[in-house]
Parts: structure tokens; sequence; C-alpha cells
């Protein structure tokens, strides 16, 4: 299909030089030829093939066009970005080298095999785009059809008015008020992690193996039992059992591979029902798996009703919230969860993975953080009674600064295309349907025109702020640290990592929250360094980002934090 007023396509050009060998045909200029009739169809049809390249390649996006008015990437410095990035490369970076070599105001036009996409790079557009027109945009039916049997049709996957009513009706389980209460069942559980760990590396050293631990798996097993308790309203137990099926399952589906990334790329490109029809294994698995998750939940779905008309519906868990407002039948509840069980764990246990890695790489923040944690927790792993764990943690300086860079380096869906459902504008431009729109966090994140100071470097101290002096211990003056949610910068919209609007991430207080708990307790219970070679920890993944070879550390007790 031909971009919106683009007169031509493959099939177009094709038809019309089939119309054309019949012109010449019918015409005196068949016997000014000497071409036989293959001859004749073969040269017309190469010719206009010569003509669809050079119109699709240049006369099309750089002269005729309604975006060639916005900077497009030269093509020397494109082959000099795809040279660099032969090998590997982490999703988004060779977009983001594309716009640091690309002067533009926050819109580049990226000419590909399919089409004309515009790559948003600064808060400007990002803001109108997201807030002004936020249901102007749609995910492309292609990408929702994948992300349906693993999300549901949940918040992530549905468009419109149906997104909307889902928004209202689940917004109320996401408020402050309600993720604060769960601070201490996460806290209870990252203690437990700890001590999980801790068991594993006695036995490790016991059987003479290696004792370095792989930390994302880990990672995972934890927030998929925060969110079980958090959303079911039951703890799945699986730091105790890693034969879990949640465990398999989900690690089937999210874990990199290239098979993965083969199998989605092919449905995106002709619709997962077509490459179904072939017998390929990692398609089977994808089946396979989802069908298993979704049959948990709906499980699930039925022995939360049952225990409520039992035991009454005081609970507060996610589930109980949306069952009580009578607006879902089981199988909306079903594709609710799938959408909570899958982003409410894989959010976290990505930041958390990648947390642990940059904290490795600089023993001396991992020392700041750690006195921190100390000062602010003098029990650990315990608390006095009545003590708010919500409330010391989120006034952290320092944890809230290591949690932030983190997410802004390490955005976990590092990429999200979408398509103009009608005609529109972004900033005073018309903008035509069905015009592509790429938004990368992975990009806006780390670019340098919207991040001036060390945009790619580690820096927790851009979020926090200095408010005055204070006298400290020993009758020192000390500075008032406080933690910021800007990193220095102007624009909120710099820092994508959860998306803005009515579009956001719905959870990302309570992914927050999960992440300041399991990097306060681990902190305070290890020291840690790399356990593998760093030019080994690649960032990939075909819907979040994951280091593609595991992240293996090695460990430390620190007999519940209180030595160093």
């Amino acid at each position: 299909m031909p971009l919106p007023g683009n007169p031509f396509s493959f099939a177009r050009v094709t038809l019309l030089a089939l119309v054309e060998v019949l012109i010449v045909k019918k015409t005196s200029y068949r016997n000014a030829l000497p071409l036989s009739t293959t001859s004749l169809v073969l040269a017309i049809l190469a010719a206009n093939f010569v003509f669809f390249l050079a119109w699709k390649l240049y006369l099309w996006p750089v002269h005729f066009h309604f975006l060639s008015r916005f900077p497009a990437p030269k093509v020397l410095s494109l082959w000099r970005v795809l040279a660099r990035f032969r090998g590997k490369a982490p999703p988004g970076q060779l977009l983001l080298e594309l716009a640091e070599r690309t002067p533009n105001d926050g819109i580049i036009i990226l000419q590909g095999s399919f089409g004309t996409s515009m790559l948003i790079t600064k808060p400007a557009p990002l803001a109108d785009i997201l807030v002004h027109h936020p249901y102007d945009f749609a995910k492309y039916d292609t990408i929702r059809n994948f992300l349906r049997p693993i999300l549901g049709d949940g918040l992530v996957v549905v468009e419109g008015d149906q997104h909307k009513f889902l928004r209202k009706n689940t917004q109320p389980a996401f408020k402050f008020g309600h993720i604060k209460k769960l601070y201490p069942t996460m806290w209870s559980k990252a203690i437990e992690l700890n001590q999980v760990l801790k068991d594993e590396l006695r036995v490790l050293k016991r059987k003479g193996n290696d004792t370095r631990i792989e930390i994302n798996a880990w990672a995972s097993k934890v927030t998929l039992d925060i969110v079980g308790i958090a959303a079911f309203g039951r703890d799945f137990h699986v730091l105790e059992r890693p034969d879990h099926p949640l465990v398999k399952n989900y690690a089937d589906l999210l874990e990199p591979g290239p098979a993965k990334f083969a199998y989605f790329f092919f449905t995106l490109i002709f619709s997962r029902k077509f490459v179904d029809l072939f017998p390929w294994e990692v398609s089977r698995r994808f089946n396979q798996t989802t069908t298993d998750i979704r049959a948990i939940c709906a499980q699930l779905v039925r022995d939360k009703k049952a225990a409520m008309e039992k035991l009454g519906d005081d609970q507060f868990d996610i589930l109980s919230l949306l069952i009580k407002s009578n607006n879902f039948s089981d199988d909306e509840l079903v594709d609710q969860l799938l959408t909570f069980l899958a982003a409410g764990h894989e959010t976290t246990s990505s930041a958390f993975t990648w947390a642990t890695y940059l904290l490795a790489k600089d023993r001396e923040m991992q020392s700041t953080l750690r006195s921190e944690l100390r000062a602010a927790l003098p029990d650990f792993p315990n608390f006095a009674p009545g003590q708010d764990i919500a409330g010391i943690l989120e006034h952290l300086p320092y944890l809230n600064g290591v949690m932030n860079e983190t997410l802004r380096l390490y955005p976990t869906v590092p990429m999200t295309v979408r398509t103009a459902v009608r005609d529109t504008t972004v900033l005073g431009h018309p903008i035509k349907k069905g015009t592509e729109i790429m938004i990368s966090p992975w990009i806006v994140n780390r670019y340098s025109e919207n991040w001036r100071n060390e945009p790619t470097g580690f820096v927790p101290e851009r979020w926090i702020d200095q408010e005055g002096v204070h006298i400290g211990e020993e009758s020192l003056e000390r500075l008032t640290l406080k933690p910021n949610n800007t990193g220095g910068v102007t624009s909120n919209y710099a820092q994508m990592t959860f998306l803005h609007g009515p579009r956001s991430c719905i959870g990302q207080g309570f992914a927050k929250a999960e992440l300041r708990c399991l990097l306060a307790a681990f902190v305070l219970a290890f020291e840690w360094e790399l356990g593998m070679d760093e030019k080994d920890i690649m960032p990939d993944g075909v819907i979040t980002i994951k280091p593609n070879n595991g992240m293996y550390l090695k460990l430390r007790p620190l007999d519940d934090g209180h030595k160093s």
C-alpha cells in the first residue's frame, strides 16, 4: 500500500508496466522496436522498476512527500552508522546515532523499505502527540495482534473509547494510597529474595561450583511473587518454586533470542496467522505458552470470585477491586490480569537487573547508596513499630537518583510505533491519516539535545537537589538533599520510560515502589561486582530490554548489611 498521498506502489508500477506493453503493442511504436514480446515486457518492467526505486528512495521522500519539509539523515551518515553496527547493538541505538547526526527540531524523517516514518526526538512534538492529540495515534493492528496473546485486551493493547473506559475503571487500583499499603509486602519479598540468594550461594560453595548468580532470573521470580500478591491477592511462592509454570512460560516468551526476533519480524510483515501455518518450533511454543498463561489467569479469576463469596469483599488487591466494580466480564478480567501480570513484573525485574549492572561497575556509588540506606534503616532488615517504609524510601535522595537514572538509561520498552488514525497535526504541521510515528524512549532519554550533561552517562546526582545546609553529626554543617523528578532538565518529556498523558504507564508508581524496596534491601545485604565480561552484556529483546546473555554477579553477603 502506498503511503498517504503516494501515487505509486510496487503493485501499481507493475500494473502500469503491463498497460504500457499493451499500448506499445497496439500502436506504431511496436514496429519501431526490434524486440520480441517477451523482451518488450522485460524491458518495460525493468524501466518501470528503475523509476520506482528512484521515486521511492529519492523523488518521493525528498521532493514530493508531505513530510519532506522535515530533515532526514544523509545517506552517507546512514551508511556510516550501519557500518559501526555490523555486529549487535541495543534496540534504539542505531536511531539514536542517526538523530545525533541529523540537525532537527524534534522530528526526523526516515525512509525505509516499508515507507516513510516520523522519528520524534524532542519534548515539544512528544507533548503534542501524547497529551494534546493522544487518540489521534494508535498502535498498528499487526503489533496489537502480536501483543494480544501476551497482554490480552488490556490497557497496552486496546485503543480509543475502549482504552478510555479501561483507564478510568482501573485507575483506582493504582492510586498512591493503595500502592503505599503494598510497601510492607514488597519489602518482605525483597528480604526473602536476599535470604534465598544467600542460601543459593552456600549451596554453590558447598558443591564447589561456580558461585556466580544470574540476577535477572531471580529478579523475575521475586517480581512475579510481588505482582501475584498485589494483583491477585495470592502469593505464588515463585522464589521457593523455581519450576513454577509462570516462570517457565514468561522465560519462554520474554527471554531474548534470534528465533523470537525472527518470529516477531515475520508476523509484522505477514501476520501471525500466516506465520503459524509453518511448522516452526518458536511459533508452537509462543502459542502454547500464551495459552497456558491465559488458562492460569482464568483459574485465578474463578478462585478469587469463590474466595470473595466465602470470605467477603474486604480485600484490596487489584483483581478484587476490578470484580467489585462490576464493570468487567470474566474474559475481560483475564485480559486485564494478563497485562498486569506481564507488565507488572517485567518492568521492575528489568530495571532492577540494570541497576545492579550499573552499580557493579562503580563500587563507590554502591558504597554511597549503602551509607545512605544504613543511616535511614539502622535496624535493617527490621523496622521499628509504626515506621513508614514508603515515607522513608521515597525521600532518600541517592536511592531515588539511582532508580530514576537506571530507568532513564534502560527503559523497559525501547520503542513504540503508532500510526495516525485520522488527519491531524503535530506542532501545527498537517499529518495525514496513515502516517507512521516512531517514539523511542531509548533515543529521547539519551539524546544530547535533551540531556546536555553526560547524556549517556550514569549520573544519579542529576536527580538530587540541594536545598541548603543543616547541622549534622559532630555539629558540622551538611547539605540538605532532596530527590527531584526532572533530572535537571527543563521538560518532563525528556524522560519517556513510562510515556506521558492518557497513554502513559498506569503502573509506574507501583513499579517504582517495587524497585525502591528491592534495590534498598539488596544493597544492604550484599556487595557485588560483575561476574562476566562486560563486552558480553548487551541489551536485547523483542518486547522488552533484557541482557541477552544474562546478568551474572559475584555476590558477597554483608551479614544483614552491618559490615562492609
